[in-house]
Order: structure tokens, then sequence, then C-alpha cells
């Protein structure tokens, strides 16, 4: 009895500290002045305070500190929703934020804006009357006159981010060039680039309109990082692996913010088609958070006519450009990652 009375002691002690060390990440970093971003679908996020980023994934014994260094710790563990962490989770945490009192400045250093199609590449085509004159409307014009809009929007606005147009004029550019041009920037320390591409839509079907977002598809793995010989081959993949689940994050995020900001600025004068992911080339190629825009049907009269509209693309522009700088300002806050805190 008294063999069974220091064992049931013994697993109370345990029990005991147990429920001690395992607390609501959530809730602590509230308490610590630590903000915590959650992106439920992909049980990852970040905690974030003064401009210092933590990145998790519940399950995984490792962090990713300010998105350049791998720290070993316990694995936070999802509990009936919740994020829990061990005690030793939350010290390592805030050890690392309390040596770290400069805000380290991640913003957004780029944009590439892609106008699809170009030169001998038309696009879509449909062919109208429009004032008795049969006008051939095609998918390159559109989407160059909404980019060029948008390009000088976003000068105008960002004089110290590089705005980049993969083509200005009407020339054609192989899908390998537009994403060359966009792997190929330049960038400053902890600057980020997006890649915006522009396009217009085609239906079998004469009654189908609307405007849509595609973002790289999560399932499709690819590599994101240049290859170091200095880091193993186990840490680069793990980092690979983190900077992915960050660009779906982003991409899925600015996808939305765009998806608003059309809407808000059309109105019923179009219909929201949604976001959705697919492995299109432009956005499995380009090694940063990417989306595709599609504008609308030429294939239906009445929105190919919107489409060549001066007044519809300025509102097709102004809502691509609130999009953005929407996503910008939540990235430059947070570090770009989805969820609520």
């Amino acid at each position: 009895m008294k063999r069974f009375v220091q064992f049931f002691a013994l697993f109370l002690l345990s029990f005991s500290l147990f429920a001690q060390t395992n607390v609501n990440l959530l809730s602590e970093a509230e308490k610590n002045g630590v903000s915590c971003y959650w992106d439920a679908l992909g049980s990852s996020g970040v905690l974030e305070k003064n401009g210092h980023q933590i990145a998790f994934h519940v399950g995984d014994a490792f962090v990713l500190q300010d998105y350049t260094k791998i720290q070993f710790t316990d694995a936070p563990e999802l509990q009936d929703g919740t994020v829990m962490v061990s005690k030793k989770f939350i010290d390592d945490t805030f050890s690392f934020f309390n040596t770290r009192t400069k805000e380290s400045g991640y913003k957004v250093g780029a944009i590439i804006i892609d106008p699809g199609h170009g030169g001998k590449d038309p696009g879509a085509l449909a062919t109208y009357k429009i004032n008795g004159k049969s006008v051939t409307i095609k998918e390159k014009d559109i989407c160059l006159k909404t980019a060029n809009l948008l390009c000088t929007r976003l000068k105008k606005a960002y004089p110290d981010k590089k705005i980049i147009m993969t083509r200005s004029t009407d020339v054609f550019l192989s899908l390998e060039e537009r994403t060359d041009i966009a792997n190929s920037v330049k960038l400053g320390e902890h600057e980020a680039i997006l890649y915006v591409s522009i396009h217009v839509n085609s239906s079998l079907d004469k009654k189908a309109t609307g405007y849509e977002t595609w973002y790289l598809s999560p399932d499709y793995r690819r590599t994101v990082l240049e290859k170091d010989k200095n880091v193993d081959k186990n840490l680069f993949n793990i980092l690979n692996s983190l900077t992915e689940e960050e660009y779906t994050s982003e991409s899925l995020l600015i996808a939305k913010f765009i998806m608003d900001g059309i809407q808000a600025q059309v109105g019923s004068l179009s219909n929201q088609r949604g976001i959705k992911a697919n492995d299109w080339f432009v956005v499995k190629n380009a090694n940063m958070p990417s989306v595709l825009i599609e504008l609308g049907f030429v294939s239906n009269e009445a929105e190919a006519k919107n489409l060549i509209d001066n007044f519809y693309l300025q509102k097709l522009s102004l809502g691509i450009y609130n999009g953005l700088t929407a996503f910008i300002t939540h990235f430059e806050r947070s570090r770009g990652f989805m969820g609520g805190e």
C-alpha cells in the first residue's frame, strides 16, 4: 500500500508539472506583448515583437528566428484547437525577443507587374459590333493598359520600392523570360518581392462573367531557396519547406486583399468568382509570393465592352492597387503571415 501511495503521489506530481509546463501560446504571447499570427489551415504561425519574428509549426521541435536561423526547442502541440507549448518553448521565445530590441525593418522591396501575353501572342480574342464597326478585343491590350495604370499608382505611392513591369509595350515575352525578370531582382537585407500577373478570361459559355485570383496550389512542391553548400541538406530542406509555406500563406492573403479591393471598386458591374489554386507557370516558377488575376471574360459581350472602357479599367487597377497596399501594410507590420491573434 505504501508503495502504491508513493507511486500515486509521483503520478500526481508528474501530472502537475505537465499541467504547469504546457500553456496556451496565444495567451502567454498576449501577456508579454507578443503578436501571434496563426494559420489554422497550415498549423503554423508567427510570433512577432519589435520587428523580429519566430516562425513555428505544430509538431516540429524547432523554430525559425527572423527567417534566417533554426533554433531547436520543444514542439508545440494542438489540443482542442488551441496551440499549447512547454515552459522551455516560452523561455526560449522570450529570451530571443528580450535580446533583440532593434526593429529588423522587414519590408516589400519590389513589386513585379506582369501583363499577360503581348506582341505575336494576343491572348484571348473576341469581336463585337461597337458603334456600327467590328472591333476585335484582345487580352494583351487589356492586360497592358491595366498594368500601366497600376504601375503609375504604385510608383507614386512607393517611390522607395522597385516597381517593375515585365513588359511596358506590346512585345512578346516567353513565360520563362517573365519569371527570370522576377527571380533576378536584387533585394536588400530583409526585403521581399511580390509578383502580380494580370490576365483576361474566356469561355465557351458566353454567359460566364466575373473576376478571380489564383495562387499556387499548396500541394505543389518546389525549391524556392538557393542551394547553400555550407548548410546541411536536412536543414536546407526544413528551411525551404518553411519558406514554401510562408509564400503560400502570403500569396493567399494577397489574393484575398485584391479580390476585396476589386469588389469595392466595381460593385455590381461584375461578380467575384473567388480565390482558386492552380499550378500556373508564372506563379510556380516565381520564387516569391505570387498571384494571377483574371479581370473578366472577353467571351461575354457586355463584360468585354467594360474591359475596353478606360473608366472601368481605372476601377480595376485601383482595386488591385488597394489590395496590394493593404497587403504591404500587413506584411511590413507582421512579416506577412495570415491569421488572427
